[in-house]
């Protein structure tokens, strides 16, 4: 593929120049000549004028010619290559490969008939789709490691349409940037169709810290126009951190940690990451580094999976970065794919469109498009992939967004309605009779002078009693130094054996010099029972409430020897709950349904707490279809038809 770029090069140079001028050229001007062009030489082919045909053309002599092919190319075509790859990188490691292949003695075979193909005819676009399919077919480099998804080139021809519906005619250079660029089919698969729209020059930029796919990247970029492609990790080290562009796309792995370079990330300085998402998956940062490469007026395409729609509750980082999208109105619709879209998943994938230059009709709003029966059925399956977004579906889909305007599968959304409220509120649990035991709690004024109940009532227990379990004892002492080696290790003991004195499960009575307490499950209350006297024993409900029994070692002080103490307390109970409600954009209105939300839904008393506010889609919610159910009458005659059926069955058993 490389030679057969080069040699074309090499033509165009003889008709540039022309035959007779082109011969007189020296040498070394020749090649600063081809070096201005930046898409390498290969001393062999100019100076032999010999091809991989004609070193195929004679068994004896290849291994020798062969060699000297290889090591005939510029210093960079042969770092890329592998071809005296020793330790450290290899990128695309032809060393490697070579090694195995003499070992099998298929080397001269194996490369005679990859030479017998003939690629001068064909122009850089082709050569690109055939080195891709090449690369997924075979090699399958590109789903090496979880995660990565090799971008269909159906999928990659629907975000150029979408691109183009966006941009214009212009005399001013189209920058578009891939942040994981893999080999370069998403970044230059979208190049080639641009260019057979628009007549604006175009540049790419792309970044991918896997060496193989790197290479095969670098490679390509050296046969368009001024193309950049850097090596390394870009949530580490953004090679084009000065650079802004005019268009973003990416295909970022699914589901991969980050966790391998988690301080880097955590020690970020370039402000870029707004949050971070969890370590488990990094898309969101990998979102987040592109809207930060956008120009004034950009716009993007980003492919994801399903957990960027909905990953993490309120607060939460994923739920705060898509908060952070929408507050900053970039999201301009998302596209949910078919499924088996992608050769090595058949989950549902997701197309972001990022726009910073968004219409005035299009300002805080967010259109979905659920695009998954916008495909045709492959005749032969390519592994997972069944199915593909074929040309009509993707002018349909580019059309729809276009359009901006509600259809039977695609809807218009102020972007406050994926907000919603995530309420804290603290419940006070009531019993039967709609009493809680915060009624018996005494007022304290506070250190701000307000006047509060105290948050327990403290009891003073001469016996705990639990069926078989019973402790009279509250501060201890003493313990059994053939059992316990040290007082602490005792106290370890009679902490587990109180942290079973559970007051729901089994009755548990706490006896004071007055009363006896105890929890009444039947009426969810806790009652207080005094002492018989001539008239019996006076049970009095106090209200749902709980019983806390609690242990603490205490060092020894000058007045006090070492010992153990166990307290009891009652308490009002208290459960921390959260209630999800519509938001709505203006604070009074948002306060008012919240409170008419509690009001209709709440009936215990309770206070609010903190409420926060999240971001998620639900494609499922909003484009869910019911499954629509036969009439009764044709059911009951189904059942009917049945019924006569099993009938006829238990009279032939019968016989």
């Amino acid at each position: 593929m490389i030679e057969s770029r080069l040699v074309r090069m090499f033509d165009d140079l003889k008709t540039e120049i022309g035959e007779a001028a082109f011969a007189k050229i020296q040498k070394d001007d020749l090649y600063d000549l081809i070096k201005d062009k930046g898409q390498g030489y290969n001393i062999f082919i100019f100076e032999k004028s010999q091809s991989l045909t004609d070193i195929c053309k004679n068994d004896k002599s290849f291994d020798i010619d062969f060699d000297a092919y290889l090591k005939g190319f510029d210093g960079e075509t042969k770092d890329l290559l592998g071809v005296d790859a020793s330790e450290g990188e290899k990128f695309l490691d032809i060393k490697g490969v070579i090694t195995k292949l003499k070992a099998k003695k298929v080397l001269f075979s194996y490369t005679k008939l990859w030479a017998e193909i003939d690629l001068k005819p064909f122009n850089n676009s082709e050569i690109t789709t055939l080195e891709e399919h090449i690369k997924r077919k075979w090699a399958d480099i590109s789903a090496e490691t979880a995660g990565e998804q090799y971008t269909p080139d159906d999928v990659i021809a629907l975000i150029a349409e979408i691109i183009a519906s966006k941009i214009e005619e212009s005399d001013t250079l189209l920058k578009i940037y891939d942040c994981t660029c893999g080999g370069g089919n998403m970044l230059f698969g979208v190049e080639d169709r641009i260019n057979q729209k628009f007549k604006r020059l175009t540049q790419t930029y792309g970044q991918d810290w896997n060496d193989a796919l790197f290479a095969l990247a670098k490679i390509e970029s050296r046969f368009r126009p001024d193309s950049k492609i850097e090596h390394g990790n870009t949530l580490v080290e953004d090679k084009f951190y000065n650079e802004e562009f005019d268009v973003v796309i990416a295909n970022p792995p699914y589901g991969v940690s980050w966790k391998g370079y988690q301080k880097d990330i955590e020690n970020d300085k370039t402000e870029r990451f707004k949050y971070l998402p969890s370590i488990s998956d990094g898309q969101l940062l990998f979102m987040q580094h592109l809207i930060s490469k956008l120009d004034s007026v950009g716009m993007g395409v980003v492919v994801h999976n399903g957990s960027t729609l909905f990953s993490g509750d309120a607060g939460s980082p994923e739920s705060n970065i898509r908060k952070w999208m929408f507050d900053s109105d970039i999201v301009e619709a998302v596209i949910q794919l078919p499924t088996d879209e992608f050769f090595n998943t058949g989950i549902y994938t997701y197309l972001w469109v990022l726009n910073k230059n968004k219409q005035a009709q299009h300002k805080d709003k967010v259109m979905l498009i659920n695009a998954s029966d916008k495909f045709k059925p492959l005749k032969k399956s390519k592994g997972s992939k069944r199915k593909e977004v074929d040309e009509a579906s993707r002018l349909e889909i580019a059309a729809t967004l276009t359009a901006y305007q509600d259809n039977d599968y695609a809807q218009v959304f102020d972007k406050e309605f994926f907000y919603f409220n995530k309420q804290a509120i603290m419940l006070t649990n009531v019993d039967e009779q709609g009493r809680s035991f915060e009624e018996h709690l005494p007022l304290k004024e506070d250190k701000f002078g307000e006047m509060k109940r105290v948050s327990a009532s403290k009891l003073t227990p001469i016996k705990i009693t639990q069926r078989d379990i019973e402790l009279t004892e509250f501060t201890i002492t003493e313990y059994d130094p053939t059992a316990y080696a040290s007082l602490v290790d005792y106290f370890e003991s009679v902490k587990a054996q109180i942290a079973q004195l559970d007051y729901k499960e089994q009755p548990l009575i706490i006896t004071t010099a007055d009363a006896n307490y105890f929890y009444d499950a039947d009426q969810e209350t806790l009652i207080k029972e005094t002492r018989a006297n001539k008239e019996g024993s006076k049970q009095e409900a106090l209200g749902c409430g709980k019983i806390i029994v609690k242990a603490s070692y205490k060092k020894a002080t000058k007045k006090l020897a070492e010992r153990i103490e166990i307290r009891v307390e009652l308490t009002p109970d208290y459960q921390k709950d959260y209630e999800i409600i519509p938001f709505h954009k203006d604070p009074t209105a948002n306060q008012d349904g919240i409170e008419a939300f509690t009001a209709k839904y709440i009936s215990k008393p309770f206070v609010y707490l903190e409420s926060v506010v999240g971001v998620e889609l639900n494609f499922n919610k909003i484009f869910y279809k019911p499954e629509t159910l036969s009439p009764v009458s044709e059911i009951a005659a189904e059942i009917a038809e049945l019924d006569k059926a099993l009938k006829a069955l238990e009279a032939e058993l019968a016989l």
